[in-house]
């Protein structure tokens, strides 16, 4: 059993995979009160993983207390760091300087490589809303970042007068008041960034969406779309199991 751990911007999200499956476990914001204990405590009736690896995008420190408590859990265990890399595992990254693309971003083509169709165009919807393309033979075409819904909706309430940051919810369109307009005006950015690339793809393409805010960016598509919680661990996977 190997043990797939995800830490985000905001949440760390993990996993056990048995290399047939991945079991998701209990997801936890990384700035939460006695993080450390919690994380024991969800940890705590999992037996000793051969392997565990790794994928950061938060501050170093959220990092290294993860490893501190897998180490005190489990002293003798491998823990693998996953780490963006030029060509691997049957993807070429496109960027010239290859540790610069995000690990989640990587670990996001391993999964659609490995087992998802191919063309992929991959948006994940969380703190940033990133999408990538991979072509079906593995290359990686590029992507864009933008910033994620909620962190859309801060920036405007931050930087305009009497603005109030609130969480809306329902059908995005014209609205007859300022927070459904807030709410409404981000979505369909989002929904317009993405539909605006597939269409320049010029083919018949698979969408994956992935992250917090993939469900509700789903339902607004107008391009079939597949929504996979846990493309981060199937990346994470590839790794572990050592799919090159």
């Amino acid at each position: 059993m190997k043990l797939l751990i995800d830490i985000g911007n905001t949440r760390l999200k993990w996993g056990v995979t048995d290399g047939t499956e991945i079991v998701s476990g209990k997801t936890l914001c990384n700035r939460e009160e006695n993080f450390q204990e919690n994380l024991l405590r969800l940890w705590k009736d999992i037996k000793a993983p051969q392997k565990i690896v790794i994928s950061c995008v938060s501050a170093a420190d959220i990092q290294q207390k993860v490893k501190a408590i897998a180490q005190q859990r489990w002293p003798a265990v491998q823990i693998i760091l996953a780490k963006s890399q030029a060509q691997a595992y049957g993807v070429n990254n496109a960027y010239q300087q290859a540790d610069r693309l995000g690990v989640d971003r990587w670990l996001c083509l391993l999964a659609a490589r490995h087992y998802h169709q191919l063309p992929a165009c991959i948006v994940d919807c969380g703190t940033a809303i990133t999408v990538d393309i991979l072509d079906d033979h593995g290359n990686h075409q590029g992507g864009v970042i933008a910033p994620g819904l909620t962190l859309m909706k801060k920036s405007l309430c931050q930087g305009a007068h009497d603005l109030e940051f609130i969480q809306g919810t329902g059908r995005p369109g014209l609205a007859d008041n300022t927070e459904m307009a807030i709410f409404s005006g981000t979505l369909l950015s989002v929904v317009g960034l993405i539909e605006k690339l597939v269409k320049n793809c010029g083919e018949s393409i698979n969408l994956l969406c992935t992250g917090g805010d993939a469900d509700l960016v789903a339902r607004c598509l107008s391009e079939k779309v597949t929504v996979v919680p846990d493309l981060v661990l199937q990346g994470l996977s590839v790794i572990v199991e050592d799919k090159s």
